[in-house]
């Protein structure tokens, strides 16, 4: 059975700011259980929300840097239902005038030699509720209020994603936008990007939508993309059987790795929204939303494609330079300073230098890395003046201290040996010791002359050029036959 895969998505992400969104309670993960609430986050009769502006700050940005257009007079509504982590019996969200409506997600796929625009019904901002605990040790189960109260925006999209690989590259786009932009930290592990998947199969070509099944709360990119491809196949399964899809909801097992039935979905859920009386309707005006789109600069979806086109790097390493502002800026200023190939700078960014700073746990600004000081050592390295080895060394030393990676070199007595004859007399003494090398050789086994040049550089600890040991330990064997 040829069928098309429609997928639409229902996107939460939690906004990076200090405090929650209608109360001074810290916006922190983790911590004691109910040690960040309040008597407004959970609920309290006679308790007022207060509106934290840097909410709507950050999803102004965010808004802006997805193509939408802004509302300028944004209103707040209660989202009626209950839920014992729900202490209020609403949700104060954004259902009638929300702040962004519209836009586009555009993703890159093939390697970036391709584009679609996933386009957007709206973002708007809401809270988030509590989460329910079930401590089998413990033997009880109880509500923790931490969360409740956290400030989200929900990115909705129209049913236009036709793959679980689109839908990654729709998640990655939103992940990495919102990270650079400060948004978010989007932080899997936290919960602070969640996901509500609507997937329906429908005859190839035919304009009506399927039966639509939602997983709900699916956390991170990997994850959604596993339980798409599952539902895919339940679906499918379910339609060459000659049965009927039915409209349910899912829960999934990541663990399990399979989703299972929570509920069907009998009817439209009446949320009984209306305005809240208690927010006043928010005013934002023209020049504000300006001045917050000039701010944005270029987004990472621009990156990836200059990065490409002016420095030919993989789609791969763009993408990657792209999520980070300072690793980028490292990354151009580098390659305009060098006489190398610049993917040669986007590998040592993406490897070593990520590695360090990973090990670290530091950002680039708290290195004393400079792209002068990196460049010059790439140079060296082109130059056969240290070898790769050596420059792992260096590179260590540069990250700690503003100094030149020749000094290094020299301190470190890491400059490359290329004297011919000493050299010579080196892998004379290796191909001595080594008969088999000889022989293995023209037996035809012609990668034992790694191991004859690491041999070599052993002896030398690590200071020989291995491009010209190569050569000199081939003209022994070919001229000599053995030594």
């Amino acid at each position: 059975m040829d069928l098309d895969v429609v997928i639409g998505l229902e996107v939460h992400v939690e906004l990076k700011t200090r405090s929650k969104m209608y109360c001074s309670c810290k916006n922190e993960f983790g911590g004691v259980a109910n040690s960040h609430c309040c008597e407004i986050c959970t609920g309290m009769p006679g308790t007022l929300p207060n509106l934290n502006k840097e909410a709507v700050q950050l999803a102004l940005k965010a808004g802006l840097a997805l193509n939408c257009e802004i509302n300028n007079r944004t209103t707040f509504d209660r989202k009626n239902y209950f839920y014992p982590d729900l202490p209020k019996g609403y949700q104060i969200s954004q259902n009638e005038a929300p702040l962004c409506v519209g836009g586009f997600v555009e993703i890159l796929l093939n390697n970036g030699t391709q584009s679609k625009k996933i386009n957007l019904v709206q973002i708007h901002l809401e809270e988030d509720a509590g989460k329910m605990i079930h401590s089998a040790a413990e033997d009880r189960s109880f509500i923790d209020f931490n969360r409740s109260g956290v400030p989200l925006i929900e990115i909705v999209s129209k049913p236009e994603l036709s793959s679980a690989a689109e839908m990654k590259a729709y998640l990655e786009t939103i992940m990495n936008t919102m990270r650079y932009l400060g948004v978010s930290d989007c932080k899997v592990e936290e919960g602070s990007l969640r996901e509500d998947i609507n997937v329906s199969l429908k005859p190839n070509g035919s304009p009506h939508l399927g039966v639509r099944c939602e997983i709900k709360n699916v956390g991170g990119i990997n994850n959604a993309a596993r339980a798409v491809e599952c539902e895919i196949r339940r679906q499918t399964e379910i339609l060459e059987s000659g049965k009927e899809i039915e409209p349910v909801t899912l829960r999934w097992d990541e663990e399990a790795n399979k989703s299972s039935v929570m509920r069907k979905k009998d009817a439209v859920v009446e949320y009984r929204y209306f305005q809240d009386p208690d927010i006043p309707v928010i005013e934002i005006s023209k020049e504000e939303v300006e001045e917050v789109r000039k701010s944005l600069g270029e987004l990472p979806v621009q990156k990836v494609k200059r990065l490409m086109r002016d420095y030919g790097l993989t789609f791969t390493d763009a993408g990657l330079l792209a999520e980070d502002q300072e690793k980028i800026q490292l990354f151009e200023a580098t390659a305009k300073t060098g006489e190398f190939a610049p993917q040669k700078a986007a590998n040592w960014i993406q490897g070593d230098i990520s590695r360090i700073l990973n090990e670290k746990n530091i950002r680039l600004s708290d290195s004393k890395l400079t792209p002068q000081n990196l460049s010059k050592m790439i140079n060296m390295i082109d130059q056969n003046k240290i070898s790769n080895t050596a420059a792992k060394i260096i590179v260590e030393r540069l990250m700690q201290e503003d100094i030149s990676p020749e000094i290094v070199a020299q301190q470190e007595g890491l400059l490359q040996l290329s004297d011919q004859n000493s050299l010579k007399e080196i892998a004379e003494a290796v191909l001595a010791e080594n008969p088999q090398v000889t022989k293995l050789f023209q037996e035809g086994k012609t990668n034992i002359l790694g191991f004859a040049v690491g041999e070599c550089m052993k002896r030398l600890n690590g200071r020989g050029n291995p491009v010209l040991l190569k050569e000199i330990i081939l003209d022994l064997i070919l001229t000599r036959g053995e030594v």
